[in-house]
Formats: structure tokens, C-alpha cells, sequence
């Protein structure tokens, strides 16, 4: 038991510096201690984080692993571009002049499209983080704390 109190005393520090606290403002209204908000914002964040499939601690790895998905659009676009414009240069004479005005072609479409890819993924990050926060205010609400 002193254990999980001392693990759950852990988290609810770390807690005190994530998002997730900073934008909610907890009041114990039943009395609860301090050490019982501290349990409970413990558990309420991993039954937020299960709810949601969120965890704002990991909030800059998935970050980072929605930029690693969106590298190639530009490349891809241009290589496609080349191919597309070698084939119609060939066709009026001159396959290199087409192909290079392909690829610049291309390698502009790829990044309009890298640019889409990436609001579509921070929007649904956005998505998951309010997911998240519902559910942990809801967790809040249920044991008897006042939010704000």
C-alpha cells in the first residue's frame, strides 16, 4: 500500500507540470487531503488516458512521430512530376525541358499535399488532447472535486 501511495505521490507531481493540470484549476469540495487528490488525479489520468488513448506525457513523441509519417511528399511529387513531364516532353521534342518542368511541378504539389497531411494529423492530435481532458474532468467530477 505505501508503495502505490508513493508511486501515485510520484505521478501526481509529474502531473503538476503537464498540461493537463495547467489548464484546469482542481478544488477539493467534499474536504478531500491532499494526498487523496493526489491519488485521485493519478487515477484519473490513467483512466483518462485509457478513455482516450491520449497521454499528454507523451504528448511530443506523438508529435514527432506525425512528422516522420510526412516526409516523402515532396520527393514522391517531384519523381512523379519528372516522369509525367519526360513523357509529354518526349512527345513535343525535348523529354529533359519536360521532365525538369515536371518535377518543379510536382515537387510543388507534393509539399501542398505535405501541408494537408500535416494539419489533418495536428487536428486530429487536438482531437484526442480535448478527448483526453473531458475524460480527466469528468474522473474529477465524479469523485467530488470542483473544476474550474
Amino acid at each position: 500500500m505505501l508503495q502505490k501511495f508513493i508511486a501515485l505521490t510520484a505521478m501526481g507531481a509529474l502531473l503538476a507540470s503537464t498540461p493537463v493540470s495547467a489548464q484546469l484549476t482542481i478544488y477539493p469540495a467534499k474536504g478531500q487531503s491532499v494526498e487523496q487528490q493526489q491519488i485521485d488525479e493519478g487515477e484519473c489520468y490513467a483512466w483518462a488516458k485509457g478513455q482516450s488513448g491520449y497521454d499528454p506525457m507523451q504528448a511530443s513523441q506523438y508529435a514527432a512521430s506525425g512528422q516522420q509519417r510526412l516526409g516523402g511528399e515532396r520527393i514522391g511529387g517531384a519523381a512523379r512530376g519528372a516522369a509525367g513531364g519526360a513523357a509529354i516532353g518526349a512527345i513535343a521534342g525535348d523529354a529533359g525541358k519536360g521532365a525538369a518542368i515536371g518535377a518543379v511541378s510536382g515537387t510543388m504539389l507534393g509539399g501542398v499535399r505535405q501541408r494537408q497531411k500535416r494539419a489533418s494529423n495536428d487536428q486530429a492530435a487536438a482531437q484526442q488532447q480535448q478527448h483526453f481532458q473531458r475524460a480527466y474532468a469528468a474522473c474529477f467530477e465524479g469523485r467530488g472535486y470542483t473544476l474550474k
